[in-house]
């Protein structure tokens, strides 16, 4: 049986929240690749990026696969919680340190446990790898397209394997077209991809009213939160900030020492070791 050697996963977000997808890319020993991807009507960036790992490890579960897992992200905010804070999240009850409901509790709980079950199979645990984003990196770059198709509603063609052995995933046709085989995930309108196929995008008036509430509470939390960053004159790190917009870390760094984000300026101050710190100013429009 072919192994996987490579695992690639990227999530976009247009409006953040907004429209999502996300992208993954595992890629075999004898030299062919998988691709697959999906879409969320109404989600964050942070949740897509979240989504293609849990689809990521599925298929790696679920292809009987034997040897070690590399899976490669772009997402320090997947990182770092998968590889560091979900430990302290179960021993406090999925709590954060200030006592608050971890965000996201739902996918990285189904992460910590599929997590689990690559160990459990492999004997090995997953090796969770840090990708600069756009950077040329072909696994990163073309997961990073596969997301932002299928949020945007134009998904490209997928590359697919003609057969994946012991496979218990739902195939949707059979030769002389290529078999498309999708990870079932929660909560996600995972589409099947075929030459023919045409995704359009969903206008918002087509999102639930609770889900618009949901998200609107999650903007104002994070909006107060970072309003009392700027009036406590706190500094904050790149990652930190990057957490906080809901984005990647480097493209926070790309918009330079100085630039706007919705009601503050956002001033680089100094480096500290590897991490650049950075003040918000509140400025209110008249």
């Amino acid at each position: 049986m072919s192994q996987i050697t490579n695992l690639y996963t990227d999530g976009a977000c247009s409006g953040n929240p907004g429209p999502g997808g996300w992208g993954t890319v595992a890629y075999f020993d004898d030299g062919s690749c998988h691709e697959f991807g999906g879409r969320d009507r109404a989600t964050t960036n942070n949740r897509m990026e979240m989504q293609a790992a849990i689809s990521a490890l599925e298929f790696f579960v679920s292809t009987n696969q034997t040897a070690q897992c590399l899976l490669y992200t772009d997402s320090e905010y997947l990182i770092k919680g998968i590889t560091q804070w979900v430990k302290g999240w179960k021993k406090k009850g999925w709590k954060t340190a200030a006592g608050k409901p971890v965000l996201n509790q739902d996918l990285w709980e189904t992460l910590d446990t599929l997590n689990g079950k690559v160990q459990s199979q492999t004997k090995i645990p997953v090796a969770w790898q840090h990708v600069r984003g756009h950077s040329g990196n072909v696994g990163n770059e073309r997961c990073d397209t596969i997301a932002r198709g299928f949020s945007s509603g134009q998904p490209p063609q997928l590359r697919q394997r003609s057969t994946i052995e012991s496979s218990p995933l739902p195939v949707t046709q059979t030769p002389p077209d290529p078999v498309t085989i999708t990870p079932s995930l929660p909560d996600l309108q995972i589409v099947p991809m075929l030459e023919e196929q045409t995704i359009h995008s969903d206008s918002t008036e087509h999102i639930p009213r609770e889900v618009r509430v949901a998200h609107l509470h999650y903007l104002i939390d994070t909006l107060r939160i970072t309003d009392e960053i700027a009036k406590s004159g706190y500094l904050i790190a790149s990652s930190e900030l990057a957490d906080l917009m809901d984005i990647n870390a480097s493209a926070v760094t790309s918009r330079g020492d100085r630039w706007a984000w919705r009601n503050w300026i956002v001033s680089r101050v100094r480096r500290e070791g590897n991490q650049i710190l950075w003040q918000l100013e509140r400025v209110d429009g008249e």
